[in-house]
């Protein structure tokens, strides 16, 4: 009994030594990582877009963590996990549909989370030049619909004039 209270009365005097001894700590208690909440990846974030649909959107992040009964337009994913060896995460996503029809993307509350890795920056960087190129063709196009549209209106409009002095 008295080997037991001296060991119990040391240890806090020896742990409070043991910083300066090299190589030496006392075990620890396992703590494992608590994940609470949607998991998200900055990389699926990215790639929402407005005039997605609900089922576009719960198919590319998931299920939302709280679809309010008051607001049912309005999807949060909100995340608070604690990690053993890294830095807590925490984060609220807030997306606002209209009729069905993603309107609005609130990512302030995301800053907690992980940087694009460099092969992930590759593919977002590819994905928004694809976009930039399909709308500067889609513009072409439509610029080109609407020349088409004028000449065609010139030549209706000569056809006139030449009937009109033909009689």
């Amino acid at each position: 009994m008295n080997k037991l209270t001296l060991i119990v009365f040391l240890l806090p005097f020896l742990s409070a030594c043991l910083s300066k001894i090299p190589n030496m700590s006392l075990p620890m208690l396992y703590k494992d990582d608590i994940w609470q909440g949607s998991i998200l990846q900055r990389f699926k974030i990215n790639q929402l877009k407005l005039g997605m649909s609900k089922t576009q959107v719960q198919n590319l992040i998931g299920s939302p963590s709280i679809i309010d009964p008051f607001h049912n337009n309005q999807w949060d994913y909100i995340n608070h996990s604690t990690l053993h060896k890294k830095n807590d995460i925490h984060y609220r996503l807030v997306l606002k549909f209209n009729d069905d029809v993603l309107a609005h993307i609130n990512t302030v509350g995301i800053g907690s989370l992980s940087q694009l890795n460099d092969r992930e920056k590759a593919v977002e960087n590819k994905r928004i030049s694809d976009e930039k190129a399909a709308e500067r063709t889609r513009l072409a196009a439509i610029k080109l619909a609407q020349e088409k549209a004028k000449i065609k209106a010139k030549r209706i409009a000569q056809e006139k004039t030449q009937l009109l002095g033909d009689l």
